[in-house]
């Protein structure tokens, strides 16, 4: 066996945006005559598609939400996300993120973005950053129907991954996740993924406790070893 795909989140991971879009659901909260608690989106939201955060703060508040209105706020909240990120003459990346990239796709390892953003969300800021090219299968939460931590958006990815490129013959097992928050880390591991944390929204030793690996930084990844671990799985499985 081999590491032969790294799947990225994007929020927490590529982006350092959870302000932009904490201080948009306080907004689209408060035109709902509703207030966002402290702490309360980093409780409901961090880590999970818009949809269901959207959702479970309304219904917290005992409002009933239909599809339809459900969409029109995300809607809303999309278009809001791009106006400002738009506005930003730098965009918040995260140090370090380009030259992963370049790392691994130099070895010849496949990526791939699984995110709950928005697919409008992610294309622009990747295309504002040239940071596309990376990443030939995005998986956003336009495209699943389940929210992390269920595995729905990396196995979707797996499969995005095979029908792009017919020669992989990609499983769970060789794939890496990249994470910054638990229930991310739980969708890995639900996926059958081994998954690196970035302390880049958790403190490192909470991240320590559920992660195969933990980095404060890209650059602090030895990638090697990590390779060199996918390797070695792969001569223990095999018959003497």
């Amino acid at each position: 066996m081999s590491l032969k795909a790294v799947l990225f989140d994007f929020n927490g991971i590529i982006i350092d945006d959870e302000s932009i879009h904490a201080k948009i659901m306080e907004e689209l909260l408060l035109e709902e005559n509703l207030v966002l608690q402290k702490g309360e989106y980093e409780e409901v939201c961090l880590g999970r598609s818009d949809r269901s955060c959207l959702r479970d703060l309304l219904e917290s508040r005992g409002r009933f939400v239909n599809n339809d209105f459900l969409s029109r706020l995300m809607q809303k909240k999309a278009q809001r996300y791009l106006s400002r990120i738009e506005a930003l003459e730098e965009l918040p990346i995260y140090g370090g993120v380009r030259e992963f990239l370049n790392r691994l796709q130099e070895l010849g390892i496949k990526l791939g973005i699984v995110s709950g953003a928005t697919r409008q969300e992610i294309e622009l800021v990747l295309n504002m950053t040239q940071l596309y090219e990376f990443f030939p299968i995005i998986i956003a939460g336009d495209d699943i129907n389940s929210s992390k931590p269920e595995p729905e958006g990396y196995l979707l990815a797996v499969n995005q991954m095979n029908k792009e490129f017919p020669d992989l013959n990609l499983h769970p097992s060789e794939c890496l996740g990249i994470e910054d928050t638990p229930v991310g880390v739980t969708a890995v591991k639900n996926a059958g993924m081994q998954v690196l944390g970035v302390a880049n929204t958790y403190p490192f030793h909470m991240l320590h406790r559920c992660c195969n690996w933990v980095v404060d930084y890209f650059s602090d990844l030895e990638l090697d070893r990590v390779i060199s671990v996918y390797s070695q799985q792969d001569l223990e499985t095999t018959p003497s």
